[in-house]
C-alpha cells in the first residue's frame, strides 16, 4: 500500500459582500402595510377583518356533501346547456325563416 495522499481540497478565500448586501435597506411601509396597520388599530375595522376570515375559513356545504353537490350540479348544468342550445337554436330558425 501507498503512504502517498493527494493534497486535501483547498479552500478559496472568503468573498467579501459589499455593505448593501450585508446590511440591506429596510423594505419601504408601502400603501397596503399603512393600511394594515389601520385596522389593527381601530377596533371596530379589526374585528370585521377577523369575522371575515372566519367566514372565509368555514367549511362550505359542498365541501361536507361532496357527492350531493356533484349530482346536483351535474343537473343544473345539463339543465343550463339543454335551456341554451335551446334557446340558440330558436334564435337560428328565427334568423332563417327571416321574422327577426
Amino acid at each position: 500500500m501507498s503512504t502517498h495522499r493527494p493534497p486535501s481540497h483547498e479552500h478559496r478565500s472568503r468573498v467579501d459582500l459589499p455593505d448593501w448586501m450585508r446590511n440591506p435597506t429596510p423594505p419601504r411601509r408601502g400603501v397596503g402595510r399603512r393600511i394594515s396597520e389601520l385596522v389593527e388599530r381601530l377596533p371596530v375595522l379589526r374585528d370585521a377583518r377577523r369575522s371575515l376570515w372566519r367566514w372565509r375559513d368555514r367549511t362550505r356545504w359542498s365541501e361536507s356533501h361532496p357527492r350531493t353537490a356533484a349530482v346536483v350540479s351535474f343537473f343544473v348544468v345539463g339543465a343550463v346547456a339543454t335551456v341554451l342550445i335551446g334557446g340558440a337554436r330558436y334564435l337560428f330558425l328565427l334568423f332563417m325563416s327571416g321574422d327577426a
